[in-house]
């Protein structure tokens, strides 16, 4: 009772609100770079560079889990505290990488990335087109303004009244909706093995918690990149429609599927816990 402590810190907010910024500032990339491809390039293009967008949001991560694996390597009052005073391994479950100093450094290279987005145009010429003349250009220059103009002065009343009914005909789209569906068991499925495969790694194979994150980037990421790459440029080459890219990724994700209840069959011997499955005798 004497020991028991209320946690008195309020570091955790700063950690929260700086990852609703994060996500904030990152979320818009991926529809709004996914409808500036869609509208400037060519339909026979346009799955070729949207896989090559694919690549690189895997690519992120994968570097990601190659830095966080270092900082993991490094005690979290790195800097403060001297090697030699360190008495614990990286393999104790007391030991606490230097999880800050990768916030710090992606948060660097993030606004350092952000800045050539201000030189974007508004609009570009659409692939394989020429531009326009100069002469028509200066002719719809005023029409253009004047329609610029008239949208600035709609009223969020107006947006809600578009928005509302547009939001209920997605929602009631089978397409649109099984595709969310499975765009959600995907990534839950994902996010668990990222989550727990790393203490899984930890207690059932005695690794650290930088060798297992390294081993999850290593083993796992690269191939997405590759599977990415390879069918957008399949569906370039072999100007592959919409009907058959979803037959192809029905057969291939049941072949994912069926390669995953394999897993079933690979069962390890449990790790002896005091307490849990062992005595303490």
């Amino acid at each position: 009772t004497e020991c028991e402590q209320e946690p008195g810190s309020l570091l955790w907010i700063f950690v929260m609100v700086g990852n609703i910024v994060r996500g904030m500032g990152e979320t818009p990339i991926m529809p709004l770079g996914i409808s500036y491809l869609e509208d400037f390039a060519k339909a026979e293009n346009s799955p070729f560079y949207l896989a090559c967008l694919h690549t690189a949001t895997v690519i992120g991560p994968f570097l990601g889990l190659l830095l966080a694996s270092f900082c993991a390597e490094l005690f979290v009052d790195v800097g403060s505290v001297g090697a030699d005073e360190i008495t614990i391994a990286a393999t104790d479950a007391r030991w606490v990488g230097a999880w800050w100093l990768g916030i710090l450094i992606c948060a660097l290279l993030n606004l350092l990335v952000a800045i050539p987005f201000w030189f974007f145009p508004k609009s570009l010429v659409k692939e394989g087109e020429t531009n326009e003349p100069e002469e028509t250009s200066e002719k719809t220059a005023i029409p253009l303004q004047e329609n610029d103009k008239n949208e600035t002065k709609q009223t969020m009343h107006y947006f809600l009244a578009d928005f509302i009914p547009f939001l209920k005909a997605l929602f009631h789209n089978p397409v649109y909706m099984l595709f969310i569906c499975i765009t959600v068991l995907q990534f839950s499925a994902f996010n668990g093995m990222i989550t727990f495969m790393p203490k899984y790694l930890e207690q059932q194979f005695g690794k650290s918690a930088s060798d297992a994150i390294f081993l999850i980037g290593v083993y796992n990421l690269p191939i997405l990149c590759v599977g990415y790459f390879s069918g957008g440029l399949l569906m370039k080459k072999f100007k592959i429609n919409i009907y058959q890219a979803a037959s192809i990724a029905f057969w291939v994700s049941l072949l994912e599927y069926l390669l995953h209840f394999a897993g079933y069959w690979t069962v390890c011997d449990t790790s002896p816990v005091a307490g849990l499955t062992v005595s303490y005798q």
